[in-house]
């Protein structure tokens, strides 16, 4: 950190405080210093006196400070085909959606990026993912479309750079038109790891390995994505254990299940995470607690496609690395994720572990810190520490929809969701007031809706 006269300083006062540290340290009135991009100090109480170069006080009275929420898995693209197919299982969703999804082009995924990332940044995230694995002939520069959103949004961001090589000619869902070759895909992500994965302390941009799912693509693509992400070294994602008949069509196709297949081709350790995991047995799990493979637990979108309630306090229990996630919004038309903690809750209170399953406290960690061990950031953020970059939410709760809940973390979970007055992401200010500062909300709106009907009425005459 630089010398004390250079360093810009921000002073948070009379709030409470949820660290999230390793002993979830709580302050019950406190204070956080922000100098620079990085946490300075933290505690009960007010700021310590005499500090230099204080840029912004702010009296936090009534607000709840966290870490900020990270999102493990998203599809943005789908954010222009919302309320569709409304009462499918995944497969049948799956089926109406292709032919749509594979007319997209730069200029709408562009649109949906900036749409999906307002969202979730209004409601307190400050690190997004997106896994983009359609890459229709001829629709542009995707990625790049992607990326440049997530900087004009401020947001941190990991591109999980996706893949499909099994199209219907080889008993995939995606026209033939919509995958990539082998070799073009394997291509294309090494292509995109050089040109945007950013490995340093503090990275706005990092890029990760994704091929889409087992049924989407080849065995050698699962193998030889899994080798370019170890010898890049990035991370690596996919979909896994999604619905009952996924792993009816590994034993078919593979001759075993999914987690065996994963480990067969190389995709189970500590640089990978699944989305989902919906469908997994105690070895499965205990697979995953042994390599420490990491999941996005997507409960909104679980549940909107009927694939089932994921076992996420035996994960927990076990030592997997667990995440949330909102999923692509044509299966969770919110896209928000704060309201994933409180979905996560009470969906794994229907479960097997009724209301021990989590609590609020528990839910937060989900999304916050276990976020940032999915995407293998933990010694950066997903905790409020001295040190850590100053990725950080004031939730207001003095407001009627939270007025009378006592505890604050019960409160940003059980309640309503909560108004934020200030987000930071390296302690630059990126929501004020519950409005964006670097995007025009309503000029977003507006091209994602034009952007819809466009790709509505070209999909129409396909």
């Amino acid at each position: 950190m630089a010398a004390s006269a250079e360093v810009r300083r921000i002073v948070i006062e009379n709030c409470a405080i949820a660290t999230v540290d390793a002993g979830d340290t709580e302050y019950a009135s406190g204070h956080v210093v922000v100098a620079d991009n990085r946490i300075e100090s933290l505690g009960a109480g007010g700021a310590p006196e005499g500090l230099e170069n204080v840029v912004r006080r702010i009296d936090a009275t009534g607000h709840l400070v966290t870490p900020g929420l990270v999102n493990t898995h998203h599809h943005f693209y789908q954010w222009i085909t919302r309320g569709l197919a409304t009462d499918h299982n995944l497969f049948n969703w799956l089926v109406a959606l292709y032919p749509t999804w594979a007319r997209i082009d730069e200029r709408m995924v562009s649109a949906a990026a900036q749409g999906s990332l307002a969202m979730m940044a209004r409601g307190g995230v400050t690190t997004a993912m997106d896994h983009h694995y359609v890459f229709p002939q001829g629709s542009g520069d995707l990625s790049g479309a992607v990326i440049r959103a997530a900087r004009g949004m401020g947001v941190r961001f990991t591109l999980a750079r996706g893949s499909m090589d099994r199209s219907e000619k080889d008993g995939g869902l995606p026209p033939d038109f919509a995958v990539e070759t082998l070799e073009g895909a394997l291509a294309a992500t090494e292509a995109t790891v050089d040109e945007h994965h950013d490995p340093s302390f503090g990275a706005m941009t990092q890029v990760a390995v994704a091929p889409c799912s087992p049924f989407s693509v080849s065995t050698e693509l699962m193998r030889q994505g899994a080798e370019l992400a170890r010898r890049k070294g990035v991370r690596l994602h996919t979909h896994g254990s999604e619905t009952v008949e996924e792993e009816q069509f590994c034993k078919e196709l593979f001759g075993m299940g999914p987690t065996e297949y994963f480990e067969s081709t190389g995709w189970l350790g500590e640089d990978v995470w699944m989305a989902h995991c919906v469908h997994m047995n105690d070895s499965d799990i205990a697979a995953f607690a042994r390599t420490k493979t990491g999941v996005a637990h997507c409960p909104s979108s679980n549940a909107r496609l009927a694939a089932g309630i994921a076992r996420v306090p035996d994960m927990l229990a076990a030592g997997v690395p667990v995440g949330l996630g909102v999923d692509g919004t044509a299966s969770n038309e919110s896209g928000e994720l704060h309201t994933e903690l409180r979905n996560a809750l009470l969906i794994n209170r229907l479960g097997a572990h009724r209301e021990a399953a989590l609590n609020a406290r528990q839910a937060l960690r989900l999304g916050t810190y276990g976020g940032a061990q999915v995407l293998g950031r933990a010694a950066e953020i997903g905790s409020l520490e001295p040190g850590k970059l100053a990725d950080l939410v004031l939730w207001k709760l003095d407001t009627l929809a939270h007025a009378s809940i006592a505890d604050p973390v019960t409160a940003l979970v059980f309640g309503a969701a909560a108004p934020v007055t200030l987000s930071l992401v390296g302690g630059e200010p990126v929501v004020e007031n519950g409005r964006l500062l670097h995007v025009d909300e309503d000029a977003i709106a507006r091209a994602t809706r034009e952007e819809a009907q466009r790709l509505a009425r070209i999909a129409a005459q396909a």
